[in-house]
């Protein structure tokens, strides 16, 4: 496959200014769309709640204080559909925003970006790249899950002060809640010098993560949110950024990495299970992201790649080096052609036509999806009326 090698370098960068000048653009668009809708309270309206990590960030990291480690406002992130950097970590779209497509919704804006008259009846994205159920995960570089229900919890004030107490509880509790959350709970232990491991063992350092997540989940429970969804943590030893951490594994996973993330699907799985025989009320949809990822990455050309492995954009064995648009770990990095072609984006993050996808299958509609969503499908908790 011919491969375009490029340095990053400023002279290639787009200028920020039109980074800005095409957000604006975007806000615009979603602020007028959502603007249209906001009048358009009939029952079969449902907003879209999103809360996570760089899977489903929309661009909140654009507006805080971090690295570019957390950040992907910059060329060649969103070449694909947006043709600028949006803040997501992905060559265009995410699965967030195909499943919006799905339930006939606009793009779900980003909590924080800048908006002269906000709307939120279509539901907002609180999702932040490299956040954790855990506090401490990446502390102070990113929005961790406890501050992205803070965030929800003033918008849920927003909604009664335009709909009433009534209009709000209506439409929150027919609300969607779509949760990817963990896996960088469990990364940050092989990309730093953690010694958590050394204090807890596996089971137990999963046990606090899913404690945290517990938390969150009955919070908005009690404020009246019934309709959850979930994806479930990828085989994280598996990743092109985490294969290469260990030379001497010839570029196979690093199986301590994954065995952690298999123990977290397997405690979430019996968690939903448990709040739905405890809550009223309480649907979930669960997405098999392990199973479904690994079936790409050990079969891509099933499913329309060429590239199970190793990343379109970064540098090194794999592209595992995360240096994908210069910014972060060198100047100098290797983008693909065609991203389509790829199963992953960068060292960390899926190209746009996987979260495409895994859409088609979260939402129902793709085959075999039985095997990989359930016990509801997203299209189900749309349409709970």
């Amino acid at each position: 496959m011919n491969e375009t090698h490029v340095e990053r370098m400023s002279a290639m960068a787009r200028p920020r200014s039109v980074f800005l000048i095409m957000a604006v653009h975007v806000a615009i668009l979603i602020s007028t769309s959502c603007g249209s809708r906001s009048s358009e309270h009939s029952r079969k309206h449902v907003a879209f709640f999103i809360f996570g990590d760089s899977f489903l960030d929309a661009g909140n990291n654009n507006y805080i204080n971090t690295t570019t480690l957390d950040q992907a406002n910059f060329w060649p992130y969103g070449e694909t559909y947006f043709r600028f950097p949006t803040g997501r970590f992905s060559d265009g779209r995410l699965v967030s925003d195909f499943i919006a497509e799905h339930a006939k919704l606009p793009l779900i804006p980003p909590f924080l970006q800048p908006a002269g008259n906000p709307h939120y009846f279509n539901g907002v994205n609180f999702a932040s790249a490299g956040a954790g159920a855990l506090s401490e995960t990446f502390q102070g570089a990113v929005i961790d899950l406890k501050t992205q229900l803070s965030y929800y919890k003033e918008v849920m004030t927003w909604l009664r002060s335009k709909l009433g107490n009534v209009g709000a509880k209506m439409m929150l509790s027919r609300a969607v809640y779509l949760f990817s959350i963990g896996t960088n709970d469990y990364m940050s232990l092989f990309l730093t010098n953690s010694t958590v491991l050394d204090t807890f063992s596996k089971s137990e350092y999963v046990g606090i993560v899913i404690g945290n997540l517990t938390t969150i989940i009955k919070d908005i429970y009690s404020r009246g949110g019934r309709n959850f969804g979930f994806i479930n943590l990828p085989p994280v030893g598996c990743l092109p950024g985490i294969r290469i951490i260990n030379p001497d594994n010839n570029g196979n996973c690093l199986e301590e990495a994954s065995s952690l993330a298999k123990l977290h699907n397997q405690a979430l799985s019996k968690l939903l299970q448990k709040l739905e025989k405890h809550l009223k009320g309480f649907k979930y949809s669960i997405f098999n992201l392990n199973i479904s990822l690994r079936q790409r990455m050990n079969h891509p050309s099933k499913y329309g790649f060429k590239e199970g492995k190793g990343a379109c954009c970064g540098t090194g064995k794999f592209r595992g080096v995360f240096s994908c648009g210069g910014k972060r770990l060198g100047k100098e990095f290797q983008l693909c052609e065609n991203p389509k072609e790829y199963i992953f984006w960068d060292s960390y993050h899926l190209t746009e036509r996987v979260h495409k996808q895994f859409a088609d299958e979260m939402w129902g509609r793709a085959n075999n999806t039985n095997s990989v969503v359930g016990p509801y499908n997203l299209r189900d908790l749309f349409q709970t009326l």
